[in-house]
């Protein structure tokens, strides 16, 4: 294949995975592969395959159905990333779900008997109240839910006629989906970095068991790297200490860049959603576009977070957005176009390219933050992309996806030690080459 030769952990981890298809699956469904950053977790996937003799998976509706490898990871960016490389994949949701949606009859029936629940209670007192007031607590939050997509396991999926499902960047698949993953009975070979953060509730079902093979050798390439030091040592809770750790690498202060400089810096990402949003306020007003609400056009950086896949739209994704025209209270309209500079969307009538609708909660947020606004907006976001400002990200939001320089403006996230540790080495992993580190 290439004049790759392994090192002895990485020849031995090729050689379990390969007795444990051959010889093990019916016993052990999950083969658990992890590493660190820069363990080549990916290097040793891509050779075991190549000994396995395993393609990718061609489903049925490619005319013929050649059972294969089916890749999948939990971010829609993640799997962008992995088919830019040449690694055909898809989200995890798209390959093992259907969606379903309540009805707007649905919904304004449920809206209804909430509507006359909330005026009976209103005769009642004591007990009676309080017993009635849980139960209309309950019936908000049962029309919240139905106002979001739900997911039913799909049995037509690729996964149920694959010889080999290979999940990577695990650390945020949480129970229920590791659960319906396995119901398929496939064998299930997981990539994963337990330093990396878990799903936002829960622990990850995957990384929070032994792994049968732990690469912790840092590979030849990834040995000098600044970032990989680093990284290391926010993994390991070991204090980083300011100054210059190559000539790309450093840790400041925060009052020691400005946000003009942070402009090209590269790719900032911070912890909390509240501090996102004044990062982003403060980009825009550095780069000049802070005049309003609405984003100004192709300067502005901006991220999708919806996945259309009939459009080619994944959440993740940064789009940029021309001849902008706000359309009313809810939505604005724009040609957008793709991180490759492709429009996205169908030409218009005179073969020049259309427009898309955008929310514009997400956008209004950053001058007035609503708990509410959508929940309220659920039948208008259903119809139109979502998108939002993306100077600066979450550190969940950047999981599966890198950039050439990162700042990292640590505010402080981490309920407890193991959190901290999980986040600043997330977001630290997310450069590839320069790396500013702001406490």
């Amino acid at each position: 294949m290439t004049s790759f030769t392994p090192s002895a952990q990485q020849a031995a981890a090729m050689r379990a995975i390969r007795t444990w298809f051959e010889t093990r699956t019916h016993d052990q469904q999950v083969f658990r592969l992890f590493g660190y950053a820069g363990s080549g977790k990916s290097t040793v996937l891509r050779f075991a395959l190549g000994e396995l003799g395993l393609s990718p998976h061609r489903s049925a509706r490619d005319g013929i159905c050649v059972p294969g490898v089916v890749t999948a990871t939990f971010t829609g960016k993640a799997a962008l990333v992995l088919s830019r490389k040449g690694t055909p994949a898809r989200t995890i949701h798209s390959l093992i779900y259907s969606v379903a949606e309540a009805t707007e009859e649905e919904i304004e029936a449920a809206a209804q008997k909430l509507r006359e629940a909330e005026v009976s209670i209103r005769t009642l007192s004591g007990f009676d109240r309080t017993a009635a007031e849980a139960g209309i607590e309950a019936m908000r939050q049962a029309l919240s839910a139905m106002k979001k997509p739900r997911f039913a396991l799909n049995p037509q999926s690729d996964a149920a006629d694959a010889r080999l499902i290979v999940l990577d960047e695990v650390s945020m698949v949480g129970e229920d989906m590791a659960r319906d993953l396995m119901s398929f009975r496939k064998p299930i070979l997981v990539l994963g970095d337990p330093g990396q953060l878990p799903p936002i509730k829960g622990e990850g079902a995957f990384t929070n068991v032994e792994p049968d093979i732990m690469l912790t050798e840092i590979h030849r390439q990834a040995a000098g790297s600044a970032i990989i030091r680093l990284a290391t040592m926010a993994r390991e809770g070991r204090p980083i200490g300011f100054g210059r750790y190559d000539a790309h690498v450093a840790r400041m202060r925060k009052g020691d860049i400005t946000p003009d400089q942070a402009l090209r810096g590269g790719q900032l990402i911070c912890g909390m959603n509240a501090t996102r949003l004044q990062l982003n306020n403060a980009m825009r007003a550095a780069a000049g576009l802070a005049g309003g609400m609405l984003p100004s056009g192709p300067a502005e950086k901006i991220i999708c977070l919806k996945n259309q896949n009939d459009l080619g739209l994944i959440n993740g994704m940064f789009i940029s957005l021309e001849d902008i025209v706000d359309e009313g209270s809810q939505y604005f309209s724009a040609i957008v176009r793709d991180e490759d500079g492709r429009h996205v969307g169908a030409p218009d009538a005179r073969g020049g390219p259309g427009r898309l609708r955008l929310y514009k909660g997400h956008f209004e947020d950053h001058l007035s933050f609503d708990r509410n606004r959508h929940d309220r907006d659920w039948k208008e976001k259903k119809h139109l992309t979502e998108a939002t400002f993306g100077w600066a990200i979450t550190a969940h939001k950047a999981q599966g996806s890198q950039w050439e320089n990162v700042i990292v403006w640590d505010d402080g996230l981490g309920r407890s030690e193991t959190d901290r540790r999980r986040w600043l080495y997330t977001a630290i992993t997310r450069a590839e080459r320069g790396l500013v580190l702001l406490a």
